[in-house]
């Protein structure tokens, strides 16, 4: 190849790698409205970054997690997350750990996370688990699901509908990992009946083809908050 038409290349390829990462980073907050008053900037897009002169071993050090949660909910499981939040060390490193304790027929029920990748490790118990694809180019949502058991790994892949659920007689714990430093987390009975202020009765009762008596009902129950 001559001189000039490898430039030419060498030239196309920079050209390719400058418009790959010519692009905004990946949120790490459900928004962040910009503002132009420092005195009303209340969040960055992850956290301030301590000077590295006063970084300490304990940034990056967090005991814990082998303490069961407490899992007398109505839903039977709790989730102990730790993220940048938890452990500061974390910040900008693009990930975070959960523990997760299940009751005998505890349910983490269906949720999302927008911004991470789950891949979920059981460590005791057997746990059912699934997610939803979102819409398929031929209609429809494909559910995929399995039975776990000790040992076992499964991968939820980010922004799709999830769940866990302890199908034993005995306590389950599991661990998942996260792609996020916040993953975030939208648990789809909350968010739609337990929404604050409430989604409008007549938007709910047309989506769910459902009579405006029972939209009401599901709105005033109690819905768990999450992690």
């Amino acid at each position: 190849m001559s001189a000039p038409n490898i430039l030419v290349v060498v030239g196309l390829l920079a050209f390719a790698f400058y418009v790959a990462y010519a692009t905004d980073p990946t949120q790490l907050q459900d928004f962040c409205v910009g503002t132009n008053d420092p005195n009303n900037a209340l969040f960055v897009n992850g956290l301030f970054c301590k000077n590295p002169m006063d970084v300490t071993p304990e940034d990056f050090f967090r005991g814990g997690l082998d303490k069961p949660g407490n899992t007398h909910n109505n839903l039977g499981f709790n989730v102990s997350l730790v993220s940048a939040t938890q452990l500061p060390g974390l910040n900008t490193l693009g990930i975070s750990l959960a523990r997760i304790d299940y009751a005998p027929y505890g349910l983490n029920p269906p949720h999302i996370h927008p911004r991470a990748t789950e891949i979920l490790t059981v460590i005791e118990g057997t746990l059912y688990v699934g997610f939803v694809t979102s819409n398929l180019p031929s209609g429809g949502n494909k559910f995929l699901a399995k039975v776990l058991n000790k040992g076992d790994v499964f991968v939820f892949p980010q922004g799709l509908i999830h769940f866990q659920f302890n199908v034993g007689k005995i306590p389950a714990v599991a661990i998942a990992g996260l792609s996020s430093q916040n993953p975030g987390t939208a648990t789809i009975a909350n968010a739609v009946f337990g929404a604050q202020p409430p989604i409008s009765i007549d938007v709910l009762s047309k989506a769910f083809q459902l009579d405006e008596k029972v939209i009401e009902y599901l709105q005033s129950r109690f819905w768990m908050s999450t992690n």
